[in-house]
């Protein structure tokens, strides 16, 4: 028996979970899924180094104002999204290497479930840090839930673990654990936030889950607290979300509406040097003019003038300032036909001859 025993333990921790499972869809599975999303991303316009802002956001990336405004999903799809190959190849890397280790840890099913809520995790408490001074994504947080599942398993079952292979283990990942999280604080640009709640989430989901080689099965209160703590910390989180600067719905609404103008200015532009070709030609009265004018011009002007005035005026939209001096070149223009028109029509009256 302790002869057994001894063999047991000298038994590599892979052999023993390749024993317990010898594949590994579900980590194939998301690593594929982030490289299919980014190769639509890509021929949906999205850059092949940087992604811009915009591509993110249309996809689905977790942005306070977005987030806030009704769509809450956004803390889910932005764990598939990625801003560069090199941001999705070394996640990629990152979840290839854990994700297997973790998934046989925990099986299939309580592996995706650790994943899936570090990444939402992640993201929340990345809402709460900075959602409304960056635009966020990618599967970094959910990773780091997984590296904190495998280090709280490797910890329970360090006695079962050859000494070596434990402090290769256990402390290769708290090393990258930790000099990540660093790094986060020093290179601008990294979501650190998603990194630590994710990571924090991911440990704690892995008590509420344990699985055990040899370890003491873990109390149920274990678990139970376990969960309780995190339930209680993402409801704190939730309430302390800080108010967004602006509603994500009404900028979308600017930008359409933005857009809808400056390519109809292009048709009243055309409009315009007709006109003035009609004007050159000698071939049009004053009156026939000044009527194109008002009809082409005028009209149109004083009707983007009153649906431009009738959207948000609020200063903290992204868009606000480029609305504000669409209104000012609106009214000039409007204006100036106006004035076009009159002294057209003026002139008109001017060239009839007396009645006798």
């Amino acid at each position: 028996m302790n002869q057994e025993l001894k063999g047991d333990v000298l038994l590599s921790i892979y052999d023993r979970l390749a024993q317990r499972s010898q594949s590994t869809p579900v980590t194939y599975i998301l690593i594929a899924l982030n490289v299919l999303i980014f190769v639509a991303m890509l021929v949906g316009g999205a850059g092949f180094w940087h992604s811009p802002n915009d591509v993110q956001l249309r996809w689905g990336a977790n942005f306070g104002p977005a987030t806030q405004d009704g769509e809450w999903w956004r803390l889910g799809t932005a764990m598939f999204l990625h801003f560069g190959v090199m941001h999705l190849l070394l996640n990629s890397l990152s979840l290839w290497d854990a994700g297997q280790l973790v998934e046989r840890m925990y099986g299939r099913w309580r592996f995706v479930t650790i994943y899936l809520i570090a990444g939402l995790c992640g993201n929340l408490l990345s809402l709460v840090i900075q959602g409304n001074n960056a635009v966020s994504g990618g599967a970094s947080g959910a990773i780091f839930g997984i590296y904190g599942a495998a280090l709280i398993f490797l910890w329970r079952e360090r006695a079962a673990i050859a000494p070596h292979e434990f402090r290769w283990l256990f402390g290769g990942g708290s090393v990258f654990a930790v000099i990540t999280i660093i790094l986060g604080f020093v290179i601008p640009g990294i979501d650190n936030a998603a990194h630590i709640g994710g990571f924090i989430a991911g440990s704690l989901m892995s008590i509420g889950l344990a699985q055990s080689l040899t370890a003491r099965v873990m109390p149920l209160q274990y678990r139970g607290m376990a969960i309780a703590g995190l339930v209680l910390a993402c409801l704190v989180l939730a309430n302390n979300i800080p108010k967004p600067k602006y509603r994500w719905s009404d900028e979308l609404l600017l930008r359409s509406e933005i857009s809808a103008f400056l390519y109809e200015n292009q048709a009243i532009n055309r409009s315009w040097l007709e006109i003035v070709h009609e004007s050159k030609q000698g071939n049009q009265s004053f009156d026939a003019l000044a009527s194109k004018i008002d009809f082409s011009i005028l009209q149109p002007y004083q009707a983007h003038l009153e649906k431009l005035s009738k959207l948000p005026h609020d200063p903290a939209l992204p868009s606000a300032q480029q609305l504000e001096g669409l209104l000012q070149y609106t009214e000039t223009r409007k204006k100036e036909s106006e004035a076009l028109v009159q002294g057209l029509r003026q002139q008109q009256k001017r060239a009839k001859p007396s009645s006798p």
